[in-house]
């Protein structure tokens, strides 16, 4: 009796029951033990388990890729938007321990939120007026030692060992002025482009100033508003992300402001030691650069070294690369990692590529806002899948809850 059960057992098993004993794992779902696909006619399918699974992940990427390209296309389209909206954010997380401290003197918040946005725009206003007044102030100097170079680069082409005709540098300095009178109409353009773009960055700028006064006054309220649609655990993951982006960009504009102000005094000092005109624009050009890493400077740096080469000779011009050379050595292994911290710290790569990235989606303003978005998407992207990760060295564990 015991074995009419086992053969019965055996024949209700079939194809499970040789499997077993042959030690293969069981066809389920008409796929084979070897994880190839049954067709419905019994024949063996040509598509390995691997395959599928490519296939698989290859249209969900290909899924994922459409969204970021129109997510860019979409950004890209509504740059006068978005741009100053993050500026806003930018400028809010510097303003905001202002704010703040003035609603702890007994300011009503709206007071604060005023007595912040005018002492901004007056330092943002007085920093244009500076370098407007010394630009007019210094030009006719500038127009005069330009002049002076160029005739002593025309001197040294025509002596040895170039040994240029000084009729040859005149025709090609008359060709020179011809070619842009030709080409007067591209100017005239460009020009007319110059001035869309002023009336872009205008409009830009007075969206920026809009979003940050309700963003100092009424931060706290959009964002609770913003997540009270969500469920309790999404809400939970949101508030720990929102923290710790915010965080993230705090430390991102407190350490660049720290080192931006390094680099316009010590480029300055050297800028005032040699004598070199425009001192104002330039400093302050230096001082923006620094806000694009890694690119920034080396545009303004390659701006100065010119106006000193132009101005006062090569001599004045190699001291000046040597200030900053020695300079970009301090930021990387000094500055950085004392002032910003471990807390936005970005493989100099993915900079690259972030920097490449905004400047493909919008030009300079992209570049000045791709680094600080990155960092913040990198802080807050675990608390969003749910994870708690541990503080970075020197922080608080309860820092990223505090805002």
């Amino acid at each position: 009796m015991a074995r009419l059960r086992w053969r019965g057992h055996r024949d209700e098993g079939g194809e499970a029951g040789e499997a077993r004993d042959k030690g293969l794992p069981p066809a389920t779902n008409g796929t084979s033990p070897a994880g190839w696909a049954r067709p419905a006619g019994g024949g063996q399918s040509q598509v390995p388990g691997w395959l599928r699974l490519t296939a698989g992940w290859a249209w969900r990427l290909l899924v994922v890729g459409v969204v970021i390209y129109l997510a860019f296309r979409l950004a890209s389209a509504l740059r006068i938007v978005v741009l100053p909206f993050v500026a806003a954010l930018l400028l809010t997380a510097l303003l905001q321990p202002l704010t703040a401290r003035l609603r702890r003197a007994g300011l009503p918040a709206l007071a604060a939120t005023w007595c912040t946005l005018l002492v901004a725009v007056a330092v943002l206003a007085g920093a244009g007026v500076l370098a407007a007044t010394q630009t007019s102030a210094d030009y006719q100097t500038l127009v005069r030692e330009l002049g002076n170079t160029v005739h002593d680069l025309q001197r040294w082409l025509a002596g040895t060992p170039f040994h240029f005709r000084q009729s040859s540098l005149e025709q090609l300095s008359n060709r020179v002025l011809a070619f842009l009178k030709q080409h007067q109409s591209a100017v005239a353009g460009t020009v007319l482009s110059g001035s869309r773009i002023f009336l872009e960055i205008l409009a830009g700028l007075v969206l920026m100033l809009f979003v940050t006064f309700f963003l100092l006054k009424d931060g706290d309220r959009i964002w609770s508003w913003l997540t009270g649609f969500l469920s309790a655990e999404g809400g939970r993951r949101a508030q720990g992300a929102g923290a710790a982006a915010w965080q993230a960009l705090t430390y991102y504009v407190r350490g660049t402001i720290a080192v931006a102000a390094i680099h316009a005094v010590v480029i300055g000092t050297a800028l005032w030691v040699l004598g070199v005109p425009l001192l104002a624009p330039l400093v302050i050009l230096v001082f923006l650069a620094a806000f694009v890493p890694l690119v920034g400077i080396l545009v303004a740096g390659t701006l100065a070294v010119a106006v000193t080469l132009g101005t006062k000779g090569w001599v004045a011009a190699l001291v000046l690369v040597a200030v900053f050379v020695l300079e970009n050595q301090l930021e990387s292994h000094l500055l950085q990692p004392l002032v910003v911290g471990r807390m936005v710290r970005i493989h100099p790569l993915a900079i690259i590529l972030v920097l490449a990235v905004g400047v493909a989606i919008a030009g300079i303003a992209g570049a000045i806002v791709a680094v600080p978005i990155t960092a913040a998407l990198v802080r807050a992207w675990p608390y969003l899948q749910g994870q708690v990760p541990a503080p970075p060295p020197g922080a608080h564990a309860d820092e990223p809850q505090r805002r």
